[in-house]
């Protein structure tokens, strides 16, 4: 059975984003998803979030506990009884909390991967590092401050960028069951986002030509959340052979 609502505080939150075909993001994607398109693109992307603080609502917040956490991600559109919606599908996630592997897919939702991560944060400069343990996912991203998206951005403002990414709260993560997927959707309590030019980004998930063929992928922007409190619900499975959710 699927954990109560866990709060906490996002101490960080790093989303680095690229447009995408979506041809080739669709190839990527399990029944019942497909991309979500946002001026023709699919949106696909890496969050890179520092969690502390984070307990069961009943535990005093001095008790709860912090990790660092990458998840892979791509915005996605499913049909559902409300008719379309929207989220992210989260191919995989990584994790420097052994109690998240250990409960991943079980306690709550999404099989996790322990991984080393090496984080440098200055006022001037963010530097963060991740390589898995299985040695199946490595990252390194490095930004500063900025006070606008890219000119090259498809989103053409941070007032929209910032809108398509509160409204992908609900995230589906792969299971141990292939025919299912688990949810798990974020409130936060104050959203607020600032832009991040990035100096470096590199990612064997995103580099992988045979995942995303030359020109097939763009960086687009870089989105910086500091604390944020908010709280995780699990939200039931959904069936690969039908858009149905079961709580």
């Amino acid at each position: 059975m699927p954990l109560p609502s866990i709060r906490g505080v996002i101490d960080r939150r790093l989303l680095v984003n690229f447009h995408a075909d979506p041809a080739v993001v669709a190839r990527l994607l399990p029944a019942p998803f497909r991309p979500q398109v946002f001026a023709g693109h699919a949106v696909v992307g890496i969050c890179l979030i520092r969690l502390r603080a984070i307990r069961p609502r009943f535990v005093p917040a001095w008790a709860g506990l912090g990790s660092e956490n990458a998840a892979h991600r791509i915005a996605v559109a499913w049909d559902g009884s409300a008719g379309e919606q929207v989220g992210v599908y989260i191919p995989r996630r990584d994790t420097s909390s052994l109690l998240n592997v250990l409960a991943g897919g079980r306690l709550f939702p999404g099989i996790h991967h322990r991984a080393h991560f090496t984080v440098d944060e200055r006022p001037e400069q963010i530097q963060i590092a991740m390589r898995s343990r299985d040695g199946a996912t490595n990252l390194r991203v490095v930004g500063h401050p900025a006070g606008e998206l890219p000119a090259s951005s498809i989103f053409g403002s941070l007032a929209r960028s910032s809108e398509f990414f509160a409204g992908g709260s609900l995230g589906w993560s792969a299971s141990r069951d292939a025919a299912q997927h688990q949810g798990l959707e974020l409130h936060c309590d104050n959203w607020s986002v600032t832009a991040l030019a990035m100096d470096t980004v590199e990612s064997n998930f995103f580099d992988d030509p045979q995942r995303f063929p030359p020109g097939s992928l763009t960086f687009d922007h870089a989105l910086l959340m500091r604390d944020i409190t908010h709280s995780w619900h699990a939200r039931g499975t959904l069936q690969a052979a039908a858009a149905c959710c079961s709580e």
